[in-house]
């Protein structure tokens, strides 16, 4: 099963995430690759709002992340995904909480789940890393570990 994401519907929804952070796109990034190395599935994740110079796809490994232009939105650009995987759209769950993205993938046969539904699915996936030990923690979240309990103080 894949999925196609409204990253900045579900940033909101993630303990730990805010839109309101400069890097919350790469902070969501960096949690859905984990989630797709313990539920061995792929993402793909919609952002809107990019500026011109940085719209465009990227892959971070199983996870491709779409930065849609301003004159757009990710919903419509889930839309457009949807209508051109066709048929392939019932092996595909979208995440959002807009019901009108909602509707509009059933009626192409795709699953749906909320963004709290799916928030609480990646929380449960991190805890099934950090008991099986598998829990990488990127650079950036080790530099915010280490300020939060004051180790980084501790080595100047």
């Amino acid at each position: 099963m894949s999925y196609l994401i409204d990253g900045h519907n579900l940033i909101p929804h993630v303990p730990g995430l805010e839109l309101s952070e400069l890097d919350d796109e790469n902070r969501l990034i960096n949690r859905l690759q984990q989630f797709c190395r313990v539920r061995r599935t792929k993402v793909e994740v919609y952002f809107d709002n990019a500026p011109t110079t940085h719209a465009g796809s990227k892959s971070f490994g199983t996870v491709r992340a779409h930065f849609v232009r301003s004159n757009t939105t990710a919903d419509d650009a889930i839309r457009r995904r949807l209508k051109k995987l066709g048929k392939r759209a019932k092996n595909i769950t979208v995440v959002s909480s807009d019901r009108q993205v909602q509707a509009e993938a059933r009626g192409k046969r795709a699953k749906v789940i909320s963004s709290a539904d799916f928030a609480r699915m990646l929380q449960d996936a991190e805890t099934e890393s950090m008991q099986s030990g598998e829990m990488k923690l990127s650079e950036s979240e080790l530099d915010e570990w280490l300020r939060l309990f004051g180790a980084a103080d501790d080595e100047n």
